[in-house]
């Protein structure tokens, strides 16, 4: 994965924000151009016509998908809003709702797949923990409540800040593009 610094993006300069225009502030602007498909497209699952994230991403590429692996029953895809860099889920093909609802070929896939992608985090993100779970369900905090998936989080000591709390804001320190394709080498072939 590579990581920006201030005013750098594969040799192209940014303008600091000191230098445009109307009256400096304390604050740092977080340029996040990917989360206007979010935004301009709505919440999946808001309209009846909206089509499942999780069924279309498979008919793409990888790259446009961002999915890092393919299993047979299952596949690992990145989280277009992600809570760290290389948060990633794992999805059944089959468009099935609940966890119990997936077959028990499914489930065993997933839980490999979750187990995989905790190994390949680790050595591309080097990351001191995780997060892992399924909302099922709109009630329970599901994005895509009608499509199953288990997040894997990366987590590091240093990764929370008052962002969040304060400005409900998440600073991811890689683009999806690099991270996908980061995690995509390092998943084993034999897997």
């Amino acid at each position: 994965m590579k990581n920006y610094g201030e005013g750098e993006f594969d040799g192209i300069s940014a303008e600091p924000s000191t230098q445009f225009a109307g009256a400096p502030d304390e604050f740092q602007r977080l340029w996040t151009p990917h989360r206007m498909a979010y935004i301009t497209r709505g919440h999946a699952g808001d309209d009846a016509d909206d089509e499942c994230p999780f069924c279309v991403a498979p008919t793409r590429s990888d790259e446009d998908g961002l999915i890092v692996y393919r299993g047979k029953r299952a596949f690992v895809i990145l989280n277009l809003y992600p809570y760290n860099a290389g948060h990633m889920m794992v999805c059944p093909y089959r468009h099935v709702a609940m966890y119990d609802d997936a077959s028990t070929d499914e489930v065993a896939e997933i839980a490999s797949l979750t187990q995989t992608a905790m190994r390949v985090l680790r050595v591309v993100s080097r990351n001191e923990g995780f997060n892992i779970g399924m909302n099922q369900g709109r009630i329970a905090g599901a994005g895509v409540a009608d499509h199953l998936h288990q997040h894997i989080v990366p987590r590091w000591s240093t990764d929370a800040n008052f962002f969040p709390i304060i400005a409900k804001t998440k600073a991811i320190v890689s683009l999806l593009g690099d991270t996908r394709q980061a995690l995509a080498d390092a998943w084993p072939a034999d897997s």
